[in-house]
This record gives C-alpha cells, structure tokens and sequence, in this order.
C-alpha cells in the first residue's frame, strides 16, 4: 500500500493547479479477507424501504454508502470495516437492487434514485452524513448532494458515472449485451445471455472492473458468486439495471439544468473524487473536469486500479477518505 500511496497523484493543469489529497495517519483496522459481508436488514422511512447493511462504529457523522449499477451494498464491505472506527456506515441497496424491491411507479434515473434516497434519509433524521457513491451511485450522489445540501456532510465519489459519450464496446461486460434490445435479433441475444451462470457473470464483472482480477481474495469470489444466484432468482432484477442503464444514458444526454454537469457546481459539500487509471468503464480523462466543476473537491488518481477503488484498493481510499473528514472537521479542505 506505501507504493501505491507514493505514486497516487493529483492530475493537475496549467490553467487550475488541484491541491493535494491528505491522507490521514489514523490507525485503521486490520480486515481479514474472509470477513463476511455485514448483515443485512430492511428500515423503512418516509415511505421508503430499502436494505441496508450497518456497519458497526463510532462517530458523530453516520457514513452513508450507495453503490453503482449493478452493484448492491455489498460493494463496500471492506471500506466500511476500514472506517468503521471513525464513523457507523449504512449501505444501501437502491430499489430494484441487491434485496430492496422496486418501488411502485420508480423512476430509474439518477434524480428519481436520488429522491428516493434523499426521503428515507431526512425521514431517518440522521443528520448531515458522510456520503459516499461509486460508479452510478457518484451520479445519484452529485444530485442528491445538489439538491439537498442539508443532508451532507462531506461526499467521495469514487469513479462516478459523469456523462461520457464515446463509443467503447470495451465498457460492456458482454459485448452481445450491445444487441440485446434490437427486433429481431434480440430475443436469441437475451436468451444466451440468460444461460450464462453466476459464475460466468461474475468473472465478467472482475475483468471489466478490476485492473487486477487476479487479485480479489476467494471469499469475496464465492459471496459475489453467491449473490448473482440469488439475483437470477429476482423477478425484479434486470428490469432494473436495464432501467437504470437507460435512465444514465438518457441522464448524459440531458442539456441545461437537467444536465449532469450542471448539477455538479451545486454542490456545496467538501468533495473527494477518486478515479482508477485502469478504470474500464469511466475514464480518467473524466476526472479533472469533475473534480473542477466542484466547489470544493480534491482529486485522488490511483495508478494500477480499475473502476472500483473501494473494493480493489480498500486500506488507501479509507486513508483518503478519512483525510477528507478530518480536515472537513478542521475547516481546512
């Protein structure tokens, strides 16, 4: 990790140099790799139920976890082990993920995700929260951070899904997936791609998220192994990631105030944006306009790391996380 951290760099212009990212010195805990991911439950508020999975810790500002698409609350079991000495962690599932059911008439959007979730959180009158989000999440936190600014208290965006148009058949886990909406073919693409097993799908997902698949100890292996078959079993499943891939598509699209990029000047909190230079999905190039457009936003390039930080680089986002929240404390970022 001390490698890592001496070659993690701040991508810099001439125009608008970006200060430095602090790591904190805090000792954190050590995790054991066959650590099981936190238990799961349902809290309903404001109308709203979704299942979060608590991590226990201490603190007066409740971190808040919210995963990308496909994902669920599971994507942040090591993270949140790491600070849970420094603050209790909620990771949700969003609705239609994970094991939260669909809500009725949702919207699968970044907005209508961000709503969602801005509801069952002032209904939980948790406070101002440390929120965190990765992939499709970052967007569903940039909106909901922007809208409602009472709510937060610090954000880390971990390669958030920003608008980035360019064709790349390399972002798909299954380039079949690309032909899997047209007539006519279409429905002999969706039936090879339903035969595929758990298994398959998840090494899938490591060789287009991770920059070292090789990596991921066996036991997160078998537990993502274990939720795939479970999220085959959903009725709700995939009208949900295909509802939430569109939703993002058309959110890119979005021009003047319904822009993407126009949500993210609005956002008051102090900001750490993380990104992968290996990342597949969201590129890097993405990172210094992103980080720019924030009011008050350091940025943290991490060399040999795919799309998600959190899960491949766990020990060194918590440091720079928990950098964020104590010179947020200080006043200082």
């Amino acid at each position: 990790m001390t490698g890592l951290m001496n070659s993690a760099t701040t991508l810099r212009s001439e125009r608008a140099p970006l200060t430095e990212v602090p790591f904190s010195a805090a000792e954190l805990p050590v995790i054991d790799p066959a650590t099981k991911a936190w238990p799961g439950e349902d809290i309903e508020a404001g109308g709203i139920r979704l299942h979060v999975r608590r991590t226990p810790g201490v603190g007066e500002v409740t971190a808040v976890y919210v995963h990308g698409l496909g994902g669920s609350a599971t994507n942040w079991t090591d993270l949140a082990a790491h600070l849970a000495g420094y603050a209790p962690g909620i990771a949700v599932d969003l609705p239609g993920f994970g094991r939260t059911p669909p809500l009725p008439d949702y919207q699968y959007t970044p907005e209508g995700h961000a709503e969602a979730l801005a509801t069952w959180l002032r209904a939980l009158d948790l406070g101002p929260i440390h929120l965190l989000g990765n992939s499709m999440g970052g967007a569903v936190c940039i909106v909901l951070a922007a809208r409602h600014p009472d709510l937060v208290r610090t954000l880390t965006l971990i390669s958030p899904a920003v608008p980035d148009l360019r064709p790349n058949v390399n972002r798909m886990s299954d380039r079949r997936m690309a032909l899997a909406f047209l007539p006519v073919v279409g429905t002999s693409v969706r039936r090879q791609l339903a035969q595929l097993t758990p298994r398959q799908r998840l090494t899938q997902m490591l060789n287009l998220c991770y920059a070292d698949p090789g990596s991921v100890p066996k036991e997160r292996i078998e537990e993502a192994v274990q939720e795939y078959a479970e999220r085959a079993e959903q009725a709700w499943a995939a009208t949900a990631l295909a509802g939430s891939t569109i939703g993002l598509i058309r959110a890119w699209f979005a021009r003047g105030t319904r822009s993407l990029w126009r949500f993210i000047p609005q956002v008051q909190a102090p900001t750490l944006v993380v990104w992968g230079t290996e990342d597949k999905l969201m590129t890097v190039r993405k990172a210094p306009r992103t980080a720019r457009l924030l009011q008050r936003a350091r940025l943290l390039v991490l060399p040999r790391t795919g799309h998600v930080a959190q899960m491949e680089r766990p020990a060194l986002v918590a440091r720079a996380t928990l950098g964020l929240w104590e010179t947020a404390a200080a006043d200082r970022w």
